[in-house]
């Protein structure tokens, strides 16, 4: 468990350098753009990253 733990960590950290490495300003743009956004507006996108994050492991398994 502990190592798939340490697998998963490795691909979102794999997944959030790709578009600072292959677009850097397209990455500051979204970031810049993020920062608008009010509180509720990123725990919506947060709760929606987790709930498709849940579905698609229980899907998997």
């Amino acid at each position: 468990m502990s190592e798939l733990l340490w697998s998963a960590l490795a691909l979102v950290l794999i997944f959030e350098g790709l578009l600072p490495l292959l677009a850097p300003t397209l990455w500051r743009r979204v970031f810049t753009d993020m920062l608008r956004l009010r509180d509720g507006q990123l725990r919506f996108f947060g709760l929606i990253s987790i709930a498709s994050g849940a579905v698609l492991w229980w899907w998997l398994n």
